[in-house]
Protein backbone atom coordinates (compact mmCIF):
# COMPACT_ATOMS: atom_id res chain seq x y z
CA UNK A 1 0.00 0.00 0.00
CA UNK A 2 2.90 2.36 0.75
CA UNK A 3 4.28 2.00 -2.78
CA UNK A 4 0.82 2.70 -4.21
CA UNK A 5 0.33 5.87 -2.14
CA UNK A 6 3.85 7.01 -3.06
CA UNK A 7 2.97 6.47 -6.73
CA UNK A 8 -0.24 8.50 -6.43
CA UNK A 9 1.61 11.30 -4.64
CA UNK A 10 4.19 11.33 -7.45
CA UNK A 11 1.40 11.54 -10.04
CA UNK A 12 -0.04 14.61 -8.34
CA UNK A 13 3.39 16.22 -8.54
CA UNK A 14 4.06 15.17 -12.16
CA UNK A 15 0.90 13.86 -13.89
CA UNK A 16 1.55 11.54 -16.81
CA UNK A 17 -0.18 8.77 -18.71
CA UNK A 18 -3.71 7.58 -18.02
CA UNK A 19 -3.32 7.75 -14.23
CA UNK A 20 -2.06 11.31 -14.54
CA UNK A 21 -5.16 12.28 -16.50
CA UNK A 22 -7.38 10.75 -13.82
CA UNK A 23 -5.46 12.50 -11.05
CA UNK A 24 -5.94 15.86 -12.78
CA UNK A 25 -9.69 15.31 -13.10
CA UNK A 26 -9.80 14.50 -9.39
CA UNK A 27 -7.82 17.68 -8.67
CA UNK A 28 -10.26 19.73 -10.75
CA UNK A 29 -13.06 18.48 -8.50
CA UNK A 30 -11.46 18.68 -5.06
CA UNK A 31 -9.74 22.00 -5.80
CA UNK A 32 -12.89 23.72 -7.05
CA UNK A 33 -12.99 26.29 -4.23
CA UNK A 34 -9.39 27.16 -4.99
CA UNK A 35 -10.10 27.75 -8.69
CA UNK A 36 -13.17 29.87 -7.98
CA UNK A 37 -11.32 31.97 -5.41
CA UNK A 38 -8.37 32.56 -7.71
CA UNK A 39 -10.49 33.61 -10.67
CA UNK A 40 -12.51 35.94 -8.44
CA UNK A 41 -9.32 37.62 -7.20
CA UNK A 42 -7.84 38.11 -10.66
CA UNK A 43 -8.18 41.62 -12.06
CA UNK A 44 -6.71 41.44 -15.55
CA UNK A 45 -7.71 42.58 -19.02
CA UNK A 46 -7.50 41.04 -22.48
CA UNK A 47 -4.19 42.82 -23.03
CA UNK A 48 -2.54 41.39 -19.92
CA UNK A 49 -0.17 38.43 -19.87
CA UNK A 50 -1.09 35.87 -17.20
CA UNK A 51 1.16 32.98 -16.17
CA UNK A 52 -0.12 29.79 -14.52
CA UNK A 53 2.56 27.66 -12.89
CA UNK A 54 1.78 23.94 -13.03
CA UNK A 55 -1.16 24.31 -15.41
CA UNK A 56 -1.97 20.58 -15.40
CA UNK A 57 -4.85 19.86 -17.77
CA UNK A 58 -5.51 23.58 -18.28
CA UNK A 59 -8.65 23.86 -16.17
CA UNK A 60 -7.69 27.14 -14.46
CA UNK A 61 -6.40 28.66 -17.70
CA UNK A 62 -9.78 28.03 -19.34
CA UNK A 63 -11.55 29.72 -16.40
CA UNK A 64 -9.25 32.74 -16.67
CA UNK A 65 -9.80 33.01 -20.41
CA UNK A 66 -13.55 32.84 -19.99
CA UNK A 67 -13.39 35.76 -17.57
CA UNK A 68 -10.81 38.08 -19.13
CA UNK A 69 -9.61 36.80 -22.55
CA UNK A 70 -6.06 37.53 -21.39
CA UNK A 71 -2.89 36.20 -23.03
CA UNK A 72 -2.43 32.83 -21.33
CA UNK A 73 1.03 31.52 -20.51
CA UNK A 74 1.79 28.35 -18.61
CA UNK A 75 4.73 26.30 -17.41
CA UNK A 76 4.54 22.66 -16.33
CA UNK A 77 6.94 19.74 -16.06
CA UNK A 78 4.61 17.25 -17.76
CA UNK A 79 4.55 16.86 -21.54
CA UNK A 80 1.31 14.87 -21.23
CA UNK A 81 -0.35 17.77 -19.45
CA UNK A 82 0.74 20.21 -22.15
CA UNK A 83 -1.19 18.10 -24.63
CA UNK A 84 -4.24 17.96 -22.37
CA UNK A 85 -4.15 21.69 -21.56
CA UNK A 86 -3.86 22.60 -25.24
CA UNK A 87 -6.92 20.48 -26.08
CA UNK A 88 -8.90 22.06 -23.23
CA UNK A 89 -8.03 25.62 -24.30
CA UNK A 90 -8.88 25.46 -27.99
CA UNK A 91 -10.55 28.89 -27.97
CA UNK A 92 -7.47 30.64 -26.61
CA UNK A 93 -5.26 28.70 -29.01
CA UNK A 94 -7.48 29.63 -31.97
CA UNK A 95 -7.28 33.28 -30.90
CA UNK A 96 -3.48 33.10 -30.75
CA UNK A 97 -3.47 33.70 -26.99
CA UNK A 98 -2.20 30.40 -25.56
CA UNK A 99 1.50 29.87 -24.88
CA UNK A 100 2.36 26.73 -22.94
CA UNK A 101 5.86 25.61 -22.02
CA UNK A 102 7.55 22.62 -20.41
CA UNK A 103 9.94 23.74 -17.70
CA UNK A 104 10.71 24.66 -14.11
CA UNK A 105 9.39 27.71 -12.24
CA UNK A 106 12.85 28.08 -10.65
CA UNK A 107 14.23 28.91 -14.11
CA UNK A 108 11.68 30.94 -16.03
CA UNK A 109 12.53 31.92 -19.61
CA UNK A 110 10.32 35.02 -19.70
CA UNK A 111 11.42 38.66 -19.80
CA UNK A 112 11.53 40.85 -16.71
CA UNK A 113 8.31 42.73 -15.85
CA UNK A 114 6.27 40.71 -18.36
CA UNK A 115 3.20 39.46 -16.48
CA UNK A 116 0.19 41.27 -15.08
CA UNK A 117 -0.52 38.32 -12.77
CA UNK A 118 0.86 34.88 -11.92
CA UNK A 119 -1.13 31.99 -10.44
CA UNK A 120 -0.24 28.64 -8.92
CA UNK A 121 -2.56 26.10 -7.34
CA UNK A 122 -0.99 23.32 -5.28
CA UNK A 123 2.45 23.32 -6.91
CA UNK A 124 4.73 24.94 -4.32
CA UNK A 125 5.01 21.60 -2.51
CA UNK A 126 7.13 20.30 -5.40
CA UNK A 127 9.46 23.23 -6.13
CA UNK A 128 13.14 22.42 -5.87
CA UNK A 129 13.96 25.77 -4.23
CA UNK A 130 11.03 27.78 -2.89
CA UNK A 131 12.82 31.11 -2.51
CA UNK A 132 14.43 30.81 -5.94
CA UNK A 133 11.04 30.05 -7.50
CA UNK A 134 9.48 33.07 -5.80
CA UNK A 135 12.42 35.22 -6.88
CA UNK A 136 11.89 34.19 -10.50
CA UNK A 137 8.20 34.98 -10.25
CA UNK A 138 9.05 38.36 -8.71
CA UNK A 139 11.38 39.07 -11.63
CA UNK A 140 8.82 38.37 -14.36
CA UNK A 141 5.95 40.26 -12.69
CA UNK A 142 5.23 43.89 -13.50
CA UNK A 143 5.53 46.40 -10.66
CA UNK A 144 2.41 46.22 -8.51
CA UNK A 145 1.29 42.91 -10.03
CA UNK A 146 0.24 39.93 -7.87
CA UNK A 147 1.21 36.30 -7.57
CA UNK A 148 -1.59 34.13 -6.15
CA UNK A 149 -0.07 31.08 -4.47
CA UNK A 150 -2.95 28.79 -3.49
CA UNK A 151 -2.23 25.87 -1.17
CA UNK A 152 -3.65 23.40 1.30
CA UNK A 153 -2.76 23.79 4.96
CA UNK A 154 -0.09 21.56 6.48
CA UNK A 155 -2.76 20.32 8.87
CA UNK A 156 -4.94 19.11 6.00
CA UNK A 157 -2.10 17.60 3.97
CA UNK A 158 -0.93 15.64 7.01
CA UNK A 159 -4.25 13.78 6.93
CA UNK A 160 -3.59 12.44 3.42
CA UNK A 161 -1.45 9.32 3.15
CA UNK A 162 -0.12 10.10 -0.33
CA UNK A 163 1.50 13.36 0.89
CA UNK A 164 3.87 11.59 3.27
CA UNK A 165 6.68 11.57 0.68
CA UNK A 166 7.55 14.15 -1.97
CA UNK A 167 5.42 16.98 -0.53
CA UNK A 168 6.90 20.03 1.18
CA UNK A 169 4.24 21.30 3.58
CA UNK A 170 4.18 24.92 4.69
CA UNK A 171 2.68 27.07 7.39
CA UNK A 172 1.48 30.51 6.19
CA UNK A 173 4.25 32.22 8.17
CA UNK A 174 6.90 30.29 6.23
CA UNK A 175 5.48 31.30 2.86
CA UNK A 176 5.28 34.92 4.01
CA UNK A 177 8.94 34.89 5.03
CA UNK A 178 10.01 33.25 1.76
CA UNK A 179 8.16 35.98 -0.16
CA UNK A 180 9.99 38.71 1.71
CA UNK A 181 13.30 36.99 1.01
CA UNK A 182 12.39 36.91 -2.68
CA UNK A 183 11.82 40.67 -2.72
CA UNK A 184 8.05 41.05 -2.64
CA UNK A 185 6.95 44.39 -1.20
CA UNK A 186 3.67 43.09 0.22
CA UNK A 187 2.57 39.61 1.27
CA UNK A 188 -0.96 38.83 2.44
CA UNK A 189 -2.67 35.59 3.46
CA UNK A 190 -6.39 34.96 2.95
CA UNK A 191 -8.30 31.91 4.07
CA UNK A 192 -10.25 29.96 1.45
CA UNK A 193 -11.70 27.05 3.42
CA UNK A 194 -11.18 27.23 7.18
CA UNK A 195 -8.51 24.82 8.35
CA UNK A 196 -8.07 23.45 4.83
CA UNK A 197 -6.82 25.94 2.26
CA UNK A 198 -5.55 29.49 1.84
CA UNK A 199 -4.01 31.85 -0.71
CA UNK A 200 -0.82 33.82 -0.23
CA UNK A 201 -0.95 37.01 -2.29
CA UNK A 202 2.51 38.31 -3.14
CA UNK A 203 2.57 41.79 -4.67
CA UNK A 204 5.67 43.18 -6.38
Amino acid sequence: MSKFTDYIGDQFGNPRGFVGKVCCVIMNIINNAMYRNTVALLEVSKDDNVLDIGYGNGYLLKCIYKKAKSNLYGIDISEDMKIQATKRNKSAMKDGKLFLEIGDCCDLKYEDDFFGAVTSINTVYFWGDTVKGLSEIHRVLKAGAPFYNVVYTKEWLDKLSYTEKGFKKYEPEQLIEFGKEAGFANVEVREIVKGKSFVVIYTK
